[in-house]
């Protein structure tokens, strides 16, 4: 009987073959590609607490050298490459979190909402809340970490009314006194000055400041962060004698900001405070072996941090999908 079984070398000419003609290899599944992708949520227990990640969608920033500062092209390179990420575009994630502790829900952040700044990708956020079942009236409290655009374009369409409308907002005072200063009116940060105002000033009435070092819910305390702006916050959570901290922008990379972490980012207020800030608490995360949720880290950006040499290294912890 003829042996009708095809190699792997006839497959890859038959490929090669249908390539070169420019037309497309014939489909031979039962079903079409479905060219979808899952739900961008993520859900987990934490102490007697449920948190939920949810995305905003990805951020490019596009040539990292444009970015991360005084690094050479090929340290940048080596870096990136040594992790097996792409050379050309650095691609961040936005990963706000949810915390339901029984008696609130807290959102920190809200993401880029509806501007386009970095692209078509962001503006994710309410369809990922939907997806995740999380109603955005039930939202109790939207934490901000910090004034930029990624942070709080979410918190009000573009009809002006609060997309949080049961919610109270907090912020540093200091970043929203910065962010809301016509002086930057017609420097190069326009544009986040113009969405800080838009996000901001509809519900500056509902607008409650924290300070550092202050637990100003229950459960969590403000950690000041400077340098990546005035205010810049990161925040310990506490639930049932657990802690986690979620980050903000404390690092942007997981690794162009972690392996050296003196290196400087681009859109920092005060770079060389930042680049003492990060290191000061990453530092603290690591020694305490705190878990960390990463607003820019790759999906889901729920790990932990370590020592690694004269830097840091980000473990990602395995997604558990049995709550």
């Amino acid at each position: 009987m003829r042996d009708f079984a095809l190699s792997r070398r006839h497959l890859l000419q038959g490929g090669a073959a249908f390539a070169a003609t420019g037309l497309a290899a014939p489909a031979f599944a039962k079903a079409p590609m479905l060219g979808t992708q899952a739900p961008y949520f993520y859900r987990f227990k934490f102490g007697n607490a449920e948190a939920t990640i949810v995305s905003d969608g990805p951020l490019p920033l596009g040539d990292p050298s444009t970015a991360f500062l005084g690094l050479t092209k090929d340290e940048i390179a080596r870096q990136l490459s040594s992790n097996y990420l792409p050379l050309e575009n650095a691609v961040l994630e936005q990963n706000a979190l949810i915390v339901n502790t029984g008696t609130q829900v807290v959102l920190f952040d809200t993401g880029m909402g509806s501007a386009k700044d970095f692209g078509p990708t962001t503006g994710k956020l309410l369809a990922s809340m939907k997806a995740a079942g999380i109603d955005p009236k039930d939202i109790d409290a939207v934490v901000m970490s910090h004034g930029h655009i990624d942070h709080l374009g979410g918190n009000v369409g573009d009809d002006g009314k609060s997309n949080f409308p049961n919610a109270q907002f907090y912020i540093q005072q200091s970043d929203l006194e910065f962010w809301t200063d016509e002086k930057l009116a017609g420097g190069p940060l326009k544009s986040f000055l113009a969405q800080a105002k838009k996000n901001l000033l509809p519900v500056r009435d509902r607008v409650v400041f924290f300070k550092d070092g202050q637990e100003f819910l229950p459960g969590i305390t403000a950690i000041g962060a400077p340098g990546h702006t005035v205010g810049h916050t990161i925040f310990n959570i506490s639930s049932g004698g657990k802690s986690m901290a979620y980050i903000g922008d404390l690092t942007h990379h997981p690794v162009l900001l972690m392996e050296k972490p003196l290196t400087e980012f681009a859109y920092d207020t005060d770079p060389k405070q930042a680049a003492q800030t990060r290191v000061k608490l990453l530092n603290m995360l690591a020694a305490d072996k705190t878990p960390i949720v990463a607003y820019h880290f790759a999906w889901p950006g729920y790990g932990h941090v370590a020592k690694q040499g004269d830097g840091f290294r980000y473990f990602p912890s395995p997604m558990n999908m049995a709550l």
